[in-house]
């Protein structure tokens, strides 16, 4: 069974970049209308082209199944969205873990968002010092809800939720 365990968390500093062990760009669409089914991603990143298909379980714990498809029927797909978002993703290592944090582009800019995968909910987690607010779970900062309500649309009220600690 494929499970994603993640947790995403605000970034308040640029710290992590001394950490950075690889980049890539991405641009990413959604097939699915709502949050609470399946949710049905294609993902570019310069390279290729996935699908992938996440569910929610509980807490922090996701279905995703991830499969490659060919560049050609990937460009289509993607040509016809609307729901897209792009970003730049950095690799971090950091005390033998994996990091990632995703800096958005245009109608999402500036948000930056770190992420760490882990094996179980229970794992103990060390927070690096450019992390602030985490806010795995919050369906508004997914993703999926940012392609259709992007940071450029929300009112003040709504951006100070992003005040950075």
């Amino acid at each position: 069974m494929a499970l994603e365990i993640e947790r995403r968390f605000l970034v308040k500093n640029d710290n992590w970049k001394k950490y950075i062990t690889k980049k890539t760009v991405i641009e990413q669409g959604y097939l699915s209308y709502k949050l609470e089914d399946w949710v049905i991603r294609i993902r570019f990143n310069g390279a290729n082209f996935k699908i992938a298909l996440k569910k929610h379980i509980k807490n922090f714990t996701n279905f995703e199944f991830e499969y490659l498809i060919p560049n050609h029927d990937g460009e289509k797909i993607m040509s016809n969205l609307t729901n897209t978002i792009k970003k730049d993703r950095f690799f971090l290592e950091i005390e033998k873990k994996q990091w990632i944090i995703d800096c958005f582009k245009e109608k999402n800019f500036p948000l930056e968002v770190a992420e760490i995968e882990l094996s179980k909910e229970e794992e103990e987690l060390t927070l690096p010092s450019f992390v602030s607010k985490e806010i795995t779970g919050l369906q508004h900062l997914s993703n999926f809800s940012l392609t259709s309500h992007p940071l450029s649309k929300w009112n003040n009220d709504d951006l100070r939720t992003l005040e950075k600690s």
